[in-house]
Formats: structure tokens, C-alpha cells, sequence
């Protein structure tokens, strides 16, 4: 059975160009012969809200070079995660340059298409499955305000609270005001009991700056993680949330604040296309150097 020491894997910053910004993750560009126990080890060891494994593939269209991707928290598989994919599409255009990618999760194919940007850096597309928004309970609203420790005049009466789904499931409920995101302090083990029984991923916390910009915090206690630095799944859930609701047009490209309050500040890009119902959320991504700066905020509880 193939083992690798975490200390091995690559270690990307997400969604920023500083390594000491947006969201950490661990990367396994080759795990093939990797057991489920052994890339929880690796995941756990690092302690980042996600670490990718990659499993070379064939590629059906023969016209993009393919990965099974596996994705684990340190506490569990998740079955998809956005600045993951976004780091091992950057990492991967680094060793073999730039092109089109496509990602088999377990959530579906994905695929990624990276680019070069003028300064010379690398810039990954990830392209969602197709998305989908169910209505909340309002008892699962009231449960989830109280385990946040917020009220009902919290919310942003314009943004109503949605199930969103583009790879993984998210709760999304929507801040009156930017003070009240800041201001993140939530029952840790409560929450990821009701997030368990719900199938959640994240809970996407979002205040809206001006019609097409958001400020976004991701509570993952589920993973074993007080909150995710930038959460590129639940950008694309959102977006799909927004053209559902009409609250942007059919084709957009929206800004999405993330890690400021984290000291881990990172930027995501949603596009919006008329005609396709998948979300594109797009970033850059750059290698974190050893010693691990990354240490400390979005670490493992």
C-alpha cells in the first residue's frame, strides 16, 4: 500500500498571490496506491482545510490531459473543493504548462482550464457541475441563526436564506450589515451536528458591498476547521444562487471578498454565462515556501 509523508506534498496558497493570503491546501499531484486511511493521514498532518489527490487518468475526448481527484479535510472526504482545485490546476501548469484540465470528483467532472496571465503567474478556471437552489426550513433557518449566535434582524431581508449546491452543499445566509460578518463567533460542535445531518459542506456567511461585489466567511466545523480562508465551491453555489434569484443578471462576473477577517485576504471571480447553468469561479494560486507560513488561521481545531 502506497503511503507518502505529508511533509512531501506540496503545500499552494489559493485565490491569492501571496502565499501568506488566501486559502492553504495540500496537494498530492501523483497518489496512485494512496489508501482512503492514508490521504486522511496526509490531510490531517497538514491541517489545511483541504488537500487534493491526484490520480492520473484517461482523458474519454483524448483533447485534455485528466485526474481523478479525491478531496480530504482533516477530518473527512469532502466531494469537492474549489481552491483545491484551483491550487493543483496552477501546480500542474507550472510542471507541464498552460491548457485545459479535467478533474473526475466525486461530484462530477470538472473541467479547468489554466492560463498565463501578463506578470507571468498562472490563472486557473474551474467550470461547476450543474448547480442547484432548494428553500430553507424555517426551523432550520432559527436553528442555524441561534448556533451562529445571531438573530433574525441580522439578515439581509433581500438575500433570503437558500440550500446551494455546485459540487457540495452549502447554507447560504446573507449579513445586514459588514459589521455583523465580521463579528464570527459560533458553536463549534453544534454546528457541525446540524451542518452532519444536512449534508453541508460550509455554511456561506456573505454581506453585499455594491451590486456585483460580496464579502464571504465559510464556517467548515464539519472538517475540523473554525472557518475557510476562501472556499471557491461555495463561490460557485453562490453564484448560482444569485442569477436563480435574479439578483444579477443572467450573465455576470462578480467579485468575492474573502479572508479579510482572517488576515488571509484572497479574491475569487464568478462568471456568470447566458445558457449554461454551470458556475465558473476563477483565481490565482502560488506555492507556499518552507517554513510554512501558512501556520495559524483555517488551520485544524
Amino acid at each position: 500500500m502506497t503511503t507518502i509523508d505529508a511533509g512531501k506534498a506540496l503545500r499552494y496558497a489559493a485565490f491569492s498571490s501571496d502565499p501568506t493570503g488566501g486559502n492553504p491546501a495540500g496537494l498530492v499531484l501523483d497518489a496512485t496506491g494512496m489508501s482512503d486511511a492514508a490521504m486522511l493521514a496526509v490531510a490531517a498532518e497538514l491541517g489545511y482545510s483541504e488537500t487534493a489527490f491526484l490520480t492520473p487518468g484517461d482523458d474519454p475526448a483524448g483533447s485534455r490531459r485528466a485526474f481523478a481527484v479525491r478531496y480530504f479535510s482533516p477530518q473527512a472526504e469532502v466531494p469537492f473543493c474549489g481552491h483545491a482545485t484551483i491550487a493543483a490546476a496552477v501546480a500542474l501548469g507550472e510542471r507541464t504548462g498552460p491548457g485545459e484540465l479535467i478533474f473526475a470528483t466525486r461530484a462530477g467532472i470538472v473541467p479547468v482550464d489554466v492560463v498565463a496571465t501578463p506578470d507571468g503567474s498562472l490563472r486557473a478556471t474551474l467550470t461547476s457541475v450543474e448547480p442547484n437552489l432548494t428553500e430553507v426550513p424555517p426551523a432550520d433557518v432559527a436553528e442555524a441563526l441561534a448556533l451562529l449566535r445571531w438573530n433574525a434582524a441580522d439578515l439581509d431581508p433581500t438575500l433570503p436564506p437558500r440550500y446551494a449546491y455546485a459540487g457540495a452543499h452549502h447554507l447560504v445566509l446573507a449579513a445586514a450589515t459588514r459589521a455583523r460578518l465580521a463579528d464570527l463567533d459560533y458553536d463549534f460542535d453544534g454546528l457541525a451536528d446540524f451542518m452532519r445531518t444536512r449534508d453541508l459542506t460550509t455554511v456561506q456567511l456573505v454581506w453585499r458591498e455594491s451590486p456585483d461585489t460580496f464579502h464571504v466567511r465559510d464556517p467548515f466545523p464539519v472538517g475540523g476547521v473554525v472557518e475557510d480562508p476562501a472556499t471557491g465551491a461555495a463561490a460557485a453555489a453562490f453564484g448560482h444562487y444569485l442569477r436563480t434569484l435574479g439578483q444579477v443578471p443572467p450573465r455576470a462576473t462578480l467579485t468575492l471578498r474573502q479572508g479579510d477577517d482572517l488576515g488571509r485576504p484572497g479574491t475569487l471571480t464568478v462568471e456568470l454565462r447566458d445558457g449554461d447553468p454551470r458556475v465558473r469561479v476563477s483565481g490565482v494560486a502560488v506555492a507556499i515556501p518552507e517554513p510554512d507560513p501558512a501556520a495559524g488561521p483555517g488551520s485544524a481545531r
